[in-house]
């Protein structure tokens, strides 16, 4: 039965509540994280206050989207909503570093059911027409939560402490559970059908295995070993997983959908964004900073109109997919504008005006706005009813870990050749921009090239994965998104490989 009007924009009010306060403890954090392992001392273990999230949002996604095929996308929501706001007092709470690690670990599972159901809950509740607006809506949460994030982190630590950081969530998280509870409709679950135990087990650990792998590998030191055992890990546990995944009837991914061409190459444009934007917009700041002699203050603006961008972009191509129900063109023309945007911060001189690499990553974000959500949408289409969840969970699972692992390889690989090519006045264990401040013209100078030549290798590495980004979305079938809510979109019949 579709959602009256009134009914609808409750609900995109109370899904948009939600996914911002998700969105929001992904960035606010960061700004406090020196703080909270100060006080706590343990600064050695601060890591951990963030990979203890991240790595238990990532691994719980394709759990919660098979739960929300199985038991209703309404009550995953709900009990993800509920776990949130309980760990959240938990985590300010916290006297030492394993409390608030351990608190981190389900704040992370409900922030999981928080960026998931909301997408979930739309393709489930909307045509696959109205899918396209409604997610860009949604997913506007993101890139804001970006922006106010760390400046709402920072003002929140001065005025009251770093505890409130996390306590500030429980009168909004209370106010997005009321609104949840009216506007999120009941949605009916296929609870005859088995949950994949054993398959979410061996994900979970292959998965695990990937990202802290992943993460030694980019810290260098005396890694080599953990490295290797993860990525033996990662290999058997995929291996299992794909066999255990072949035998059961209830798969918790079905690989089924990467049978489906529409599907699979949604899947590969949502790595393209893992991989070609998230990796790198955090190490942009200090690239600026280094490469243009820049205050920190001034070298946000980059990445602020990189997010600027995705979030204009993301809006309107919502709405114009959704007006016209076409989609190919837009993930087409994304993943252009990106590679080109990264090609020219390749070849950018040292020095050049700072407005020039802000209107190159302001394409960036330009372009993959323009598809981010809008593959969502169409991955939904191709799917069955009984899958909306376990797909959406797939394609955000997929974008998560490229992002991660690339991140990463780029840490690295910016690590390694910096300290390779680093001049003799300068040590690498105490480089900041301020050192670099302080030393001669000429070393600046030398400093400024040896960045823009460390990264222009990766930007142009991170422009070739926008190509396989483009050559997925001229593979990517055809079609109109239906006007009607159980219907497929004109492609997704004729989009199962043969």
């Amino acid at each position: 039965m579709p959602l009256s009007p009134w009914r609808l924009r409750l609900l995109i009010v109370a899904l948009l509540t939600v996914s911002f306060l998700g969105a929001l403890d992904h960035t606010v954090v960061a700004t406090s994280l020196a703080t909270i392992a100060g006080e706590l001392g343990a600064v050695e273990h601060m890591s951990w206050v963030i990979v203890s999230y991240t790595l238990a949002s990532t691994v719980l996604l394709p759990v919660l989207g098979k739960l929300a095929d199985l038991v209703g996308a309404r009550l995953v929501f709900l009990a993800s909503l509920a776990l949130f706001i309980i760990a959240s007092l938990f985590c300010g709470l916290a006297q030492d570093i394993t409390q608030l690690a351990t608190a981190r670990v389900a704040q992370g599972i409900g922030s999981a059911g928080l960026h998931l159901m909301p997408q979930t809950i739309v393709g489930e509740v909307t045509t696959p027409r109205e899918r396209p607006r409604i997610l860009s809506l949604i997913g506007a949460a993101f890139p804001i939560a970006i922006l106010v994030g760390p400046l709402a982190g920072g003002l929140i630590t001065d005025a009251w402490g770093w505890r409130w950081i996390f306590w500030m969530n429980i009168p909004i998280g209370m106010l997005a559970l009321a609104l949840a509870v009216v506007a999120v409709p009941h949605i009916a679950g296929r609870s005859a059908r088995r949950f994949d135990i054993g398959g979410a087990v061996v994900l979970g650990i292959t998965v695990t295995a990937f990202v802290l792998g992943a993460g030694w590998a980019s810290a260098g030191g005396d890694s080599g070993v953990p490295v290797l055992v993860a990525a033996l890990v990662a290999i058997v546990g995929l291996a299992a997983f794909i066999a255990i995944e072949l035998r059961v009837s209830e798969p918790v991914v079905p690989l089924r959908h990467f049978a489906n061409r529409t599907i699979l190459f949604c899947i590969v444009l949502s790595t393209v964004i893992g991989v070609g934007l998230f990796s790198v917009v955090s190490y942009v700041p200090t690239f600026i900073q280094m490469a243009y002699g820049t205050s920190a203050t001034v070298s946000g603006l980059v990445p602020i109109a990189t997010v600027f961008g995705m979030l204009v972009s993301t809006l309107v191509t919502g709405s114009l997919a959704s007006r016209t129900g076409r989609y190919r063109a837009f993930p087409i023309f994304g993943t252009s504008a990106a590679a080109i945007g990264l090609l020219v911060m390749a070849f950018l001189p040292a020095g050049m005006p700072l407005w020039v690499p802000m209107l190159a990553m302001g394409l960036v974000g330009i372009g993959t706005g323009s598809f981010m959500n809008i593959i969502v949408a169409v991955a939904q289409s191709a799917a069955s009813r009984s899958d909306t969840g376990s797909v959406t969970a797939t394609v955000s699972l997929v974008r998560q870990v490229g992002s991660t692992t690339a991140t990463a390889i780029v840490g690295g690989l910016i690590g390694v050749g910096v300290t390779a090519g680093l001049p003799a006045s300068l040590d690498a264990a105490t480089l900041t921009p301020q050192a670099v401040a302080a030393a001669s013209p000429a070393v600046q100078t030398q400093v400024a090239e040896l960045y823009s030549g460390v990264l222009a290798p990766i930007f142009i590495g991170l422009a070739l994965a926008y190509v396989v980004g483009i050559v997925a979305s001229l593979l990517l079938p055809p079609g109109r998104l239906s006007d009607e809510r159980d219907a497929p979109s004109t492609a997704a019949a004729e989009s199962a490989i043969a």
